[in-house]
């Protein structure tokens, strides 16, 4: 199968917009020119959407998505707008990429509802849809649901129909549930890089399968983006730094219950335990000493960078239809990945 390669958009990812449009600029051009077939933002510390309004206004075909923006800390008629906004400025390329976050965030964070996340997520996909279709077609809006209900639609707030149709719509997901609603009513799933070779196989598509097997679609038009994790460096200390950051990153994934289901599929369930309670002692660095080898080179892609490309294609090749690399503490170097990049999409 052919992968798509995606890349993280800006000079840093999360893009900040400090230091004005021109990084920002920069990267969605090279990206594009280097044939990487996406461009990703990240709602961590800075917002995701804005950059893709300069993204898409410097590039002609590159995909521009959000992997992810958080839904619940938004309502449908936002994300709706935003969305619908983006699809008609990039000319049709735009992938609305959400996530759930995590019950704390959204509740102390964002200070918004949390209840059934599955059931929840799903409703607000069918809402966004429902109003898009309003916009698109002229037809009343008339979205009634348990979380949402969308019934007003004035002209005045009409956007009126897009000759570039509506976003597609992607969700990241860990938990079979979630995988499901992607299947059913989604045109993609973000595999969270916390997910292994093993779990995609055994849990995640298998989900995915029923979900469309209730929407009556196929896998031939859906999108599995798959995790990312990747050790590496042009040297041996970079390797090492790289080992250690993207070690604490499994830590701190490791740490949350709800992700528990992978640990537990490979008999490492009580590490847990022991993560969870380091983390509600602040004990973030010390946390990556509990993720031995083993565990690293199962959540991640590890060797030199000459190694990689096979690497990625070995464990996921015949899994997922796009990748984009999560990597931490290791050469910085564009160079490099450019040359990883390059040596996936030749083969």
């Amino acid at each position: 199968m052919s992968m798509k390669i995606d890349g993280g958009l800006g000079a840093a990812f999360p893009t900040s917009l400090e230091g004005g449009f021109q990084p920002i600029i920069d990267s969605a051009k090279q990206l594009e020119a280097k044939g990487y077939s996406g461009a990703w933002t990240a709602e961590t510390s800075h917002d995701p959407f804005f950059p893709h309004m300069i993204a898409a206004e410097h590039t002609e075909k590159i995909e521009l998505g959000t992997s992810i923006a958080v839904a619940f800390a938004r309502n449908p008629m936002i994300l709706a707008n935003i969305g619908y906004d983006l699809q008609n400025y990039s000319k049709g390329r735009f992938i609305l990429g959400l996530g759930t976050q995590i019950k704390p965030h959204i509740t102390k964070r964002f200070s918004m509802e949390w209840s059934k996340p599955a059931a929840r997520m799903r409703e607000m996909v069918a809402a966004i849809r429902a109003i898009w279709d309003s916009w698109q077609d002229g037809s009343r809006l008339d979205f009634r649901g348990d979380f949402y209900t969308h019934t007003l639609m004035s002209p005045f707030f009409n956007p009126g129909p897009s000759s570039h149709g509506s976003p597609k719509i992607f969700i990241s997901a860990v938990g079979p549930l979630m995988s499901e609603v992607a299947g059913e009513v989604c045109d993609g799933i973000i595999c969270h890089a916390f997910s292994t070779e093993r779990y995609l196989k055994e849990v995640t598509i298998p989900a995915v399968q029923r979900g469309l097997d209730k929407s009556g679609r196929s896998l031939d038009s859906f999108e599995i983006v798959g995790p990312g994790f990747v050790v590496t460096g042009n040297d041996e200390k970079a390797i090492e730094n790289s080992s250690t950051a993207i070690k604490q990153q499994i830590a701190f994934y490791a740490s949350t219950p709800a992700y528990r289901p992978v640990l537990d599929l490979h008999g490492w369930g009580d590490a847990q335990i022991e993560l969870n309670r380091m983390s509600k002692e602040g004990a973030w660095q010390e946390m990556g000493t509990i993720i031995d080898d083993e565990m690293l080179e199962t959540f991640a892609v590890v060797g030199e960078p000459a190694a990689i490309a096979t690497g990625v294609l070995e464990r996921y090749g015949n899994v997922v239809d796009r990748m984009a690399f999560y990597s931490l503490g290791s050469n910085s170097d564009s160079s490099m990945w450019d040359q990883i990049a390059s040596d996936l999409l030749a083969s």
